[in-house]
């Protein structure tokens, strides 16, 4: 309020009171809160606000998590201690405007007519001049010439000090909004930290803490939920979220807090009609927009209205916000199609949200029973394969995880280390299974086949342990229907021995002359021995026994170093060939006609043999294919009554004012002593201003040559 950083000084009262109040009033006390509460909103603006808290521990570690917990860093405008600095810093600014407001006030009323012309001489801007009226007269017309310049101007008549003889004082003053501008300027940031105590957590904290509020850490039903853990609808100020599905409507929001959530009732339902949203080229959504009908429960009047981004609803005092969107719980149709021995193929429908149990009877899980839970839905997917096609770095499929070459054609699509290529690869779905202990992996599978830029299109099957790791996807290779039964048949008949040993002795009778009966048989021992080692006997000890490892593993400990790129290249081309006869021989067994030895098929089956290999570590028994899905969209809407709204509006303009007022209004006060001299009379004149600036040294200058008609007096002069 003023260059004192003293605080209020009292008289009375102990002297830990009097320190206190003289400390809590004091500018230094409040630019340090102010301070604090800067770097908490720069924690709050950085580290992301009211995540679940395993995100924290994923992100930062346990240690970092339980101390971002403890001190509420994760939820920091409603913690409990930045609350209570805003409560400070009301209560020091308000102080310090009740200190110095009085002294303004009365600044302002005050012309300071009674200065002493010596007093004048010692100003910075100063002159002096003869003029030829008498005094009185030059005091007026000086008066009037000012006060027609927007000078308040008073006059005072007095004895001179030198002589007999009266003289005239012209003391005016401009510019009084500056000192008004430190009060609206103290006023604002007291306006707006009430309003943000308002409209934050503080009343609902105080309804906790006086009125037996809980916060809710159950599930179930909304309407089950205890009076203890809900806010009336007369509730003053509250925040909170509202997901409403399309065709449903909801008229309780959901407050989250630390250990819980709040139930907050709504005088009125919100009805969702439907859900509109468009997307930019990258899969972005540039709208989304909600057509509701606002029913309200007192008079069952219905208002339709909608809502927008920065496009908000308002009824009976409450803001309805479009803030995202969400799975409202579509319907899915899935195919389980088996990734190990003994595991059958079955029909499962889900909704989006719920979960359902695998049993013996479901399907053939074995004795395991697992839970099957729809996690999501997208309907668009939006990848950029500006690396892919011919040119392209190509996937390297004998990753297992597939992690870096199938990120770098399913990236992020503001990705731009390469050229971009979009593309929609259309609808994915996400879901996890649960083993009877409780752990749970997610799996996202793409519902149509993705040509990744190898020229053969394959199903994109992702899993990951948790979500703070990046989905691993296996390619399992689309047939000549676009499905995966030609692959899902040729992998079933490999685990058959009987007949893996039928397309052993078709091969071998396709390679070796009848009559070389000594080569045939060598041939087919090797054939039955590689291809039985490719199919593998399933997991031992948690590692996979087949695939081009298993085949690796034996040629390591069983052929000399240097003979072994030649026996790999003779084994690689028995192995492709028996795997082609199993081909053959799923098709056959399955009524279909022979695979041509064209391109595509030498595409689809090197391509199959990565991915068989790559399937025996698949982490489940079953993976599931999204065969049709019917979707269910869901608005999510941010409800917020908000009476300190307004309140923190009037702190932004009385701040914008007042910053406006102090930088660029100058207070000037003019004072012109006018004194009987000869004939005539002799004016004294001084300019005070509470900035020192080029624009005023002008202006003195020519108030000088105007008023008295002298310039500027040189520095050190009487």
């Amino acid at each position: 309020m003023s260059d004192n950083t003293q605080g209020l000084r009292i008289q009375s009262g102990s002297q830990a009171l009097r320190a206190g109040i003289e400390l809590l009033s004091s500018m230094r006390f409040a630019i340090s809160l102010l301070t604090v509460i800067c770097i908490a909103s720069v924690i709050g603006t950085v580290l992301k606000q009211h995540e679940p808290a395993v995100n924290y521990v994923n992100q930062f570690g346990p240690f970092w998590a339980e101390l971002f917990g403890a001190i509420q860093l994760n939820a920091v405008y409603s913690a409990w201690w930045f609350l209570l600095i805003l409560g400070f810093l009301v209560v020091s600014t308000s102080l310090c405007i009740a200190r110095n407001t009085p002294k303004i006030l009365i600044d302002l009323k005050v012309y300071k007519e009674n200065i002493r012309e010596q007093s004048l001489k010692a100003f910075h801007h100063k002159a002096e001049a003869g003029l030829s009226g008498s005094a009185e007269a030059e005091a007026r017309r000086i008066g009037t010439m000012l006060a027609g310049g927007g000078w308040k101007v008073r006059l005072q008549q007095r004895d001179t000090a030198a002589g007999p003889g009266t003289g005239w004082m012209v003391a005016a003053k401009a510019g009084a909004a500056n000192k008004l501008g430190y009060i609206a300027a103290h006023s604002a940031i007291v306006l707006v930290c009430v309003g943000g105590l308002l409209d934050g957590d503080l009343i609902v904290r105080a309804q906790m803490l006086l009125g037996g509020k809980t916060p809710y850490q159950g599930g179930g039903l909304i309407a089950d939920v205890k009076p203890e853990h809900r806010l009336s609808e007369r509730n003053p100020t509250f925040r909170g979220n509202l997901l409403v599905a399309e065709g449903t409507q909801s008229s309780t929001a959901i407050l989250n807090q630390s250990d819980g959530v709040l139930l907050q009732d709504l005088p009125f339902a919100i009805e969702l009609k439907k859900f509109i949203v468009e997307h930019y080229s990258t899969g972005m959504p540039k709208l989304f927009a909600s057509e509701i009908v606002i029913h309200d429960k007192a008079t069952g009047e219905k208002t339709p209205a909608r809502v927008e981004v920065n496009h908000p609803a308002s009824y009976r005092g409450i803001e309805i916000y479009q803030s995202s969107f969400d799975d409202g719980g579509s319907h899915l149709k899935l195919r389980a199609v088996p990734m190990v021995a003994g595991a059958k193929a079955f029909d499962v429908e889900g909704v989006v949200g719920n979960s359902t149990q695998l049993t013996n009877n479901g399907g053939g899980t074995g004795s395991e029973t697992l839970t099957l839970e729809f996690t999501a839905l997208r309907t668009i997917n939006v990848e950029n394969f500006g690396g892919a096609g011919p040119g392209g770095t190509g996937v390297d499929v004998r990753k297992v995880d597939l992690r870096e070459s199938v990120e770098s054609r399913l990236g992020a699509a503001n990705k731009t280390v390469t050229k971009k290529e979009l593309r929609n690869v259309g609808p994915s779905v996400s879901y996890k299974l649960r083993d009877a202990a409780g752990q749970a992996r997610e799996f996202h599978n793409y519902m149509l086949p993705v040509d990744t830029g190898d020229g053969v299109p394959v199903f994109l099957l992702g899993v990951r342990e948790s979500p703070a790791e990046p989905f691993r996807y296996l390619r399992v290779p689309a047939d000549d229907k676009g499905g995966m039964d030609g692959f899902m048949r040729l992998k079933a008949t490999l685990a058959d021995p009987v007949a893996r040993e039928q397309a052993v002795r078709r091969y071998v009778a396709q390679a070796i002359d009848a009559s070389r009966t000594d080569l045939a048989e060598q041939l087919q021992q090797s054939a039955s021995r590689a291809l039985a080692l490719f199919a593998g006997r399933g997991m031992v000890d948690g590692k996979p026994t087949g695939g081009l490892q298993a085949v690796s593993d034996f040629m390591e400990a069983n052929v000399p170093e240097a003979e072994r790129a030649r026996a790999g290249e003779v084994l690689v081309r028995i192995l492709n060939g028996t795997l082609f006869e199993v081909a053959q021989l799923s098709r056959q067994n399955a009524g279909l006609p022979r695979l041509p030895q064209d391109e595509q098929t030498r595409g689809f089956m090197t391509q199959a043999v990565l991915s068989l290999s790559d399937a025996q570590i698949y982490p489940a028994p079953l993976a599931f294919e999204l065969k049709d899905f019917t979707q269910v969209q869901a608005s999510v809407f941010q409800v917020a009554r908000a009476p300190g709204k307004n309140i923190v509006y009037l702190g932004c303009a009385l701040l914008i004012l007042g910053v406006f007022a102090m930088l660029y209004v100058r207070e000037r006060r003019v004072w012109v002593w006018v004194a009987p001299q000869g004939g005539g009379s002799h004016a004294t004149m001084a300019l005070s201003t509470n900035r020192k600036t080029m624009d005023g040294d002008q202006e003195f200058v020519q108030l000088a040559q105007k008023l008295i008609g002298a310039g500027k007096a040189p520095e050190g002069t009487a």
